[in-house]
């Protein structure tokens, strides 16, 4: 049976780990795919080094196009990454007639509705396995194996770096530029890791996992992203004397109840920092690993963790995806697996909810006057919000002025919709007796 022939769009860390991994294992490929899978052509800009990775072993070209131009590639694989020349050249590849395989979240966060569509029109595949969680097949997860479900919700450990500086934060007590340094050191995290500790590149990846989730367009605009800068090692420590582990966190519901609590069906979609219970596995992944939990009505809850970045993990995914499509390259394309899991006519246009209707539970810390009466106060405003304490935790604050009396509050509140925690917040914080800006983190169960 005719190979598959594959023009691969940039040979950088992931692209290289693709070309490796499909020589070395290309006869196990064969056997699983049916056919041969061969990258018979690169486009790289530094063509040197390419030439440096292929050995001979494909055509290498200084122009992207000229892949796409040739009749004989059969599917481009786009790891050439942003959303400029990424998004015309992936266009145009589905516009010739070629299936797609991109690792490109954030192409598809933000472009995937349009990319989508064009693909089905021409009936070709857009494949991204690769784009969420690296080697971990959430995707196929999601879209095939937990089909019979009816999913309530994913929350996941999606991005490594910022994984990688709260297990640092919380092992050795260190502060978050201490923590991103050595992370910088050691490779985890770039020289500009902003879209990793502002939460963009989860939110990114979020926005994907909803879509597959809950049958919804691609809307990253909606999605509320938090990150993990402004985290103080003394809250790290605090969790932990309370059973809790704080993770970036990826999460995105079906809120079908919030019509008695206070809010409006919708779907959730969101990133920030988050405490989990310490006795929960996804607590427990620890460095740049990357834990990802589903629930379905009928399965439970389950739990896919693995490398979640990497050049062999990454290309495990991309080739995943060529295997695929190698699978069902003479397939009727009605019968390919919906991009987003829901055939295209059932996608619905459910909202996603703005962070003040989301409905989850709180960590708060406040440092207050040591004196009588304060507690009560505090309290007073929780229960006027109609937000109930779980927990309360009172400990000696540090202070830098001889003989300042102040302590730091800890309180962990039960599930209360969040725009009634923001009044309560601001409430408090207009009391004398508060002394700094509270701190809110985001508490979830996961149970």
């Amino acid at each position: 049976m005719k190979a598959i022939e594959v023009g691969l769009l940039g040979i950088g860390t992931v692209g290289g780990g693709t070309f490796r991994v499909l020589q070395r294992n290309e006869e196990e490929i064969r056997r699983r795919a049916g056919r041969a899978i061969r990258i018979s052509m690169v486009a790289d800009l530094d063509t040197a080094r390419a030439e440096q990775v292929v050995g001979g072993a494909a055509k290498v070209v200084g122009d992207a196009r000229a892949v796409i131009a040739n009749p004989d590639i059969d599917v481009v694989v786009e790891l050439i990454g942003g959303t400029g020349l990424a998004k015309a050249l992936v266009l145009e590849a589905i516009a010739a007639g070629k299936h797609v395989v991109t690792a490109n979240k954030a192409l598809l966060a933000i472009h995937g509705t349009e990319i989508f569509a064009a693909a089905r029109a021409k009936g070709v595949v857009v494949a991204f396995e690769a784009a969420v969680a690296g080697g971990i097949p959430i995707i196929k997860a999601l879209r095939e194996g937990l089909s019979a479900n009816r999913l309530e919700w994913v929350a996941g450990i999606v991005n490594g770096t910022t994984n990688y500086i709260l297990s640092e934060m919380r092992s050795k007590g260190v502060d978050f530029a201490a923590a991103l340094k050595d992370a910088q050191a050691l490779g985890y995290a770039e020289a500009d890791p902003t879209f990793d500790v502002e939460g963009v590149d989860a939110a990114h990846k979020a926005t994907l996992v909803g879509a597959i989730a809950f049958g919804i367009p691609v809307q990253f605009a909606s999605a509320y992203v938090e990150g993990i800068g402004a985290l103080q090692a003394a809250d790290i420590a605090y969790a932990e004397q309370l059973g809790y582990r704080l993770k970036l966190l990826a999460i995105t519901k079906r809120r079908d109840d919030l019509q008695q609590q206070g809010g409006a069906t919708g779907i959730e979609l969101r990133v920030h920092p988050t405490l989990v219970p310490a006795k929960r596995l996804i607590a427990n992944v620890e460095g740049a690993m990357n834990a990802v939990l589903v629930h379905g009505d009928a399965v439970g809850t389950t739990m896919y963790y693995g490398k979640g970045a990497g050049a062999e993990p990454t290309a495990s995914a991309v080739i995943a995806d060529l295997v695929d499509i190698a699978r069902l390259i003479t397939a009727d394309p009605d019968h390919h697996v919906p991009h987003l899991a829901f055939q295209p006519a059932e996608m619905h246009d459910t909202p996603v909810l703005p962070i003040e209707a989301v409905i989850t539970s709180f960590y708060l810390r406040l440092q207050v006057e040591d004196r009588t009466g304060v507690l009560a106060r505090i309290t007073r405003i929780l229960a006027d919000n109609d937000i109930s304490i779980d927990a309360l935790l009172q400990r000696p604050a540090e202070s830098d002025a001889p003989g300042a009396s102040r302590t730091d509050v800890i309180i962990l509140t039960h599930d209360t919709v969040e725009g009634r925690m923001t009044r309560a917040i601001a409430e408090m914080q207009a009391l004398p007796t508060v002394l700094a800006p509270i701190v809110r983190i985001r508490k979830e169960e996961l149970g």
